[in-house]
């Protein structure tokens, strides 16, 4: 039976908004990564039959199918195909899938997936252009009014509200979701400092400057600094900009292949996807989606939450992965164990795949057999996925 085997995984450090990367194109910084995974691997190149890459706003720089552009900046050859996946910030994560689900069907041998997004260039928002009548404007607006839905919330809906009606919903004080985000930072740093993201950071070039070290993290943080930031989306909210994920800029990819081409290639793989599985749920809370996806993906691998050595649950703001815990039962300790995007930033089309390439590495430098991922993502869906460290 076929597999899909991820035999190398790699990303660039994260640039926090208007920071190192900033000056970078995005098909430059994807091809970059490009590049540094078929270097790690030592695969000749002519062999890779796709690249799927996932991206948000695909505007400006990462308009016109930024996936084939990528592979044509990193001077591959012509012959090699890309597209461009975009499930909001599970969008990378969907690359890994598709690219999986194209391997075990037989359509392909070798894949690359991953993603990028520059938001200092692209910000958010951006391909949201207002449009005149019936058929204008972005399709979001088609819920523009159910904010009414929440009492004390005025204009239209949007993530930060969702945050703040799940972390009353699930009774999350202002203490507990700060203390969550100083965690993630401190976590974060530990890994830097003990060299645990070395294995999976290439070094990329910044407009000449050797970038080489995430931007984001803040190692001093402390509750008492982060209580004193507004709360934008609600005035007695808890959600700030302290305890939501950072505005970033990013790339990440893995080589993925089945286990009887890697093995013919002298290839040893870090991990296979064992289980891949995408769920609907509420389109204006938007951010419970890896409740009922995490769930799904137990369900249909016969795993339990038992089972699983480590968790990659996106944070996109801290109310996601505390309700997710709450409702899982997960261990603290597995949640995040190297901080998230509170710390490192959620550059929106690469954070699938940068979740991914830390989770194999962690399996691998820590012994875990099973590891799974989720992502909220707009709209209210969400990706969860399972990988088997090999």
């Amino acid at each position: 039976m076929r597999d899909a085997v991820i035999v190398e995984a790699v990303r660039s450090p994260i640039g926090k908004r208007n920071g190192a990367l900033s000056g970078v194109h995005a098909v430059d910084l994807s091809a970059q990564i490009l590049t540094a995974l078929a270097e790690r691997s030592g695969i000749d190149v002519n062999l890779i039959e796709d690249v799927h890459w996932g991206n948000v706003i695909s505007i400006g720089q990462q308009s016109g199918n930024i996936g084939r552009m990528a592979v044509l900046g990193a001077g591959w050859p012509e012959a090699i195909p890309g597209f461009t996946v975009d499930r909001q910030c599970g969008s990378s994560q969907q690359a890994i899938s598709t690219a999986a689900a194209t391997i075990v069907s037989g359509q392909a041998d070798i894949i690359v997936a991953g993603g990028v997004e520059m938001m200092s260039n692209v910000p958010m928002g951006a391909a949201s252009v207002e449009g005149t009548g019936e058929m204008g404007g972005p399709a979001v607006d088609r819920y523009a009014d159910e904010l009414s839905r929440f009492p004390g919330f005025h204009g239209r809906f949007n993530q930060g509200a969702g945050a703040e009606k799940i972390a009353a919903d699930y009774k999350l004080t202002r203490s507990q979701v700060d203390e969550y985000s100083v965690q993630s930072h401190e976590r974060a740093a530990q890994a830097r400092e003990t060299g645990l993201f070395e294995d999976e950071i290439t070094t990329v070039s910044a407009n000449g400057t050797a970038f080489a070290a995430d931007e984001g993290i803040r190692p001093g943080s402390t509750v008492e600094k982060l209580g004193g930031l507004k709360t934008p989306f609600l005035a007695d909210g808890v959600i700030t900009a302290g305890n939501a994920s950072q505005i970033s800029d990013g790339a990440a990819a893995l080589l993925m292949m089945t286990s009887e081409k890697a093995a013919s290639l002298g290839l040893k793989p870090l991990a296979r996807v064992h289980t891949a599985v995408v769920t609907g749920d509420d389109p204006v809370k938007m951010l419970t989606g890896p409740i009922p996806a995490t769930a799904l993906a137990l369900k249909r691998s016969g795993l339990s939450i038992t089972d699983i050595d480590a968790f990659e649950i996106n944070e996109a703001f801290a109310p996601v992965p505390l309700a997710w815990q709450i409702e899982t039962g997960a261990s603290g300790k597995r949640l995040n164990p190297l901080g998230g995007a509170i710390a490192l930033g959620h550059p929106l089309g690469a954070s699938g795949a940068r979740l991914a390439v830390t989770l194999v590495h962690h399996l691998k430098h820590t012994g875990g057999r099973y590891g799974l991922q989720s992502m909220c993502e707009g709209g209210g869906t969400a990706n969860a996925t399972i990988y088997e460290a090999l």
